[in-house]
C-alpha cells in the first residue's frame, strides 16, 4: 500500500508563531506528531509519504500516487480540511480520517471513506484487519482507553526536520482534573496513562540519531498528572540520558499549577532540561475558579506559585479566560494587573468557549445559550454561546486586556519582571549560534528600526545587556514573540 499522510494548514493563531518563525527561518512550530505515530503502527512494508501543509504544498502527483490518504486534524484546521477533501475526492485513493476534529464531528464529513477514531492503538488494528479481509467498515471507534505501553516510537524520519522550530513527543495521556470548559477528559479520560521510561528514551534516541538539536515540546496535557511515575521513573531516566549525551535538547511542557508545591520535582525537571511550562491559570477571580471547577487553582497564592516555578528555572506561559458567568466589569483590570505582576510573558488571553462534549457545552445546551460552532481558537474575539455579561462590554474589556499587556511598553516591562525572577539551569553547548545571531539582527531591523515601539525595544535591549547579559538570548526570543502576538491580535506596529 502507498499511504499519503496529509496534515492540514493552521490559520494564523496565537500558537502558530507564524510571525516569529520568520526570524529564525523556520516554516512551522511543531510537526504532526499524531500522524507520524500512526505511521509507525502501519505495516513496515507499506510506502509512506508525509505532507505537512504548514511547510509545503499539496501536489496532484502526490494524490495520484496514493492508495490511502490519512488525514488528522484539530478544530482550528477545519478550513484547510475542507480544501484537502475537495481535492482528494477527485482521485482514486480512499480517505481515512482520525484525530480530535473527526472524533467529535465525524457525522459532518460524509465524503470521508473511513474513520479511525479515538486512540489508534485500539482502532487502527481493527481497520487493518478488515482491510486485509477486504471488508472495511465506515467507522472504527471505541469507548476504551489505550495502553500507552503499546505506542511505538513515531516515524520521525518522515519529517523535514530543518523546517520546524521544535520537535515533539508524548509521555502521557489523560488528566486527573475536570475543568468544565476543557475537552481533554472527554477525549482522553481522567486516568493518566503513561509510556515507560524505556519508550521515552527510545524516542530521545530516535531524535538524536536524526541529528536534531534544540527544543522538544512534551505535548502531554498535564506532564505531572502522575507525579510519582514522573519523579521516580521518567525524569531520572531523562536526566541520565541527557547527562550522557551532553544535553542536546531543551524541553517544554504543560503542567498544572501544583508543580509549585514540589521543590524536588522542579529541581528534577530543570536538571532534565525543561526550561518552560504552560499552565492554565484562567483567572485570578476565586469565584470564577469555583464556578468552572478548576479545583487545582483554588485557594492558592497563584502569583507566589508562578514566581516559585520561575526561580526554579522554568519560564511560565499561561492561559487566561474572560467570559465566565460570574465575571463582572472588574475582571478585565484584575487580569491585566495579575499578568503584569506575574511576569508571564506569553499570556494567552481568550474569550470563554464551550467545546463539544464538555460540561460547559452541556450546560449551555440545556440553557439554550449555544449560538455557533466553536472555531477552536479562543483568541479570535469569538464565543459560541451567549455570555451573561453584556456582549459589547465583554468585547471592549477583552480588547482592553490585550492592549494593556501586548503594547510595547507594558510587554517589555513584563519581560523585565520575568528576567529579574528567572533562574535558568544552563547545560550543554552555548546558545549563541548562527541561527540566533541572524534572528537578533532581524529583530534589530524589524523591531529596532521600523517598529513604532523601537524606543521601548532599545531601552529593553540595553537594560538586558546591563542587568541580565546572561539572559540575552531569552530576552531577544521573548521580544520576537511579542512581535508575533501583536500581529495576531491586530495591534498596529508601524
Amino acid at each position: 500500500m502507498k499511504v499519503l499522510f496529509i496534515y492540514p494548514r493552521y490559520p494564523d493563531t496565537y500558537w502558530s508563531f507564524k510571525h516569529a518563525l520568520k526570524f529564525i527561518s523556520k516554516k512551522a512550530a511543531v510537526p504532526p506528531l499524531g500522524l507520524i505515530t500512526v505511521s509507525a503502527m502501519l505495516p513496515k512494508s507499506w510506502q509512506k509519504k508525509l505532507l505537512d501543509l504548514n511547510i509545503e504544498v499539496l501536489d496532484d502527483s502526490d494524490l495520484e500516487w496514493a492508495d490511502l490518504i490519512f488525514i488528522s486534524s484539530m478544530y482550528v484546521q477545519k478550513e484547510s480540511v475542507n480544501e484537502i477533501l475537495k481535492r482528494s475526492k477527485q482521485f482514486r485513493a480512499k480517505i481515512v480520517a482520525g484525530g480530535p476534529l473527526f472524533t467529535q464531528e465525524y457525522a459532518n464529513y460524509p465524503q470521508i471513506d473511513h474513520f479511525v477514531l479515538n486512540e489508534a492503538e485500539i482502532t487502527l488494528p481493527l481497520f487493518l484487519q478488515d482491510l486485509e479481509k477486504g471488508q472495511l467498515k465506515k467507522i472504527y471507534r471505541t469507548s476504551s482507553y489505550a495502553d500507552m505501553l503499546l505506542t511505538p516510537v513515531p516515524d520521525y524520519h518522515l519529517l523535514k526536520l530543518k523546517d520546524y522550530a521544535f520537535m515533539n513527543m508524548q509521555v502521557s495521556r489523560g488528566c486527573p482534573f475536570n475543568c468544565d470548559f476543557c475537552e481533554i477528559t472527554a477525549l482522553l479520560g481522567h486516568k493518566v496513562r503513561m509510556k515507560s521510561k524505556e519508550q521515552v528514551i527510545n524516542e530521545l534516541e530516535a531524535l538524536y540519531k536524526l541529528n536534531w538539536k534544540g527544543s522538544v515540546a512534551v505535548v502531554d496535557d498535564n506532564f505531572i498528572g502522575n507525579k510519582n511515575k514522573v519523579k521516580n521513573s521518567i525524569l531520572p531516566a531523562m536526566i541520565d540520558w541527557m547527562d550522557a549525551h551532553k544535553h542536546p535538547f531543551q524541553f517544554n511542557a504543560q503542567t498544572s499549577i501544583n508543580l509549585a508545591d514540589d521543590t524536588n520535582l522542579l529541581l528534577m525537571m530543570s536538571r532534565a532540561g525543561f526550561n518552560s511550562t504552560f499552565i492554565g491559570i484562567e483567572t485570578p477571580v476565586e469565584e470564577s475558579l469555583h464556578s468552572c471547577h478548576k479545583v487545582q487553582n483554588q485557594n492558592r497564592d497563584l502569583l507566589a506559585d508562578i514566581k516559585q516555578i520561575q526561580k526554579a528555572g522554568l519560564q511560565v506561559s499561561g492561559g487566561f479566560i474572560v467570559g465566565f458567568d460570574s465575571d463582572n466589569s472588574s475582571v478585565f483590570q484584575r487580569q491585566v494587573d495579575f499578568i503584569q505582576k506575574s511576569g508571564i510573558v506569553s499570556a494567552m488571553v481568550g474569550l470563554l468557549n464551550a467545546p463539544k462534549n464538555t460540561r460547559l457545552y452541556k450546560q449551555m445546551e440545556e440553557e439554550q445559550r449555544l449560538t455557533v460552532e466553536a472555531t477552536g481558537s479562543n483568541t479570535d474575539f469569538t464565543m459560541n454561546f451567549k455570555p451573561k455579561m453584556d456582549n459589547q462590554e465583554l468585547l471592549e474589556g477583552y480588547r482592553h486586556i490585550i492592549n494593556s499587556i501586548y503594547k510595547e511598553k507594558p510587554y517589555y516591562q513584563r519581560i523585565r519582571k520575568f528576567l529579574v525572577n528567572y533562574r535558568p539551569v544552563r547545560k550543554g553547548k552555548s546558545e549563541l549560534d548562527y541561527v540566533r545571531i541572524k534572528a537578533f539582527l532581524k529583530s534589530v531591523f524589524i523591531l529596532g528600526i521600523f517598529s513604532k515601539g523601537r524606543f521601548e525595544y532599545w531601552k529593553f535591549l540595553f537594560w538586558t545587556l546591563i542587568r541580565k547579559p546572561r539572559l540575552f538570548v531569552d530576552a531577544i526570543t521573548l521580544a520576537v514573540y511579542g512581535y508575533h502576538y501583536r500581529t495576531i491580535y491586530g495591534l498596529s506596529q508601524v
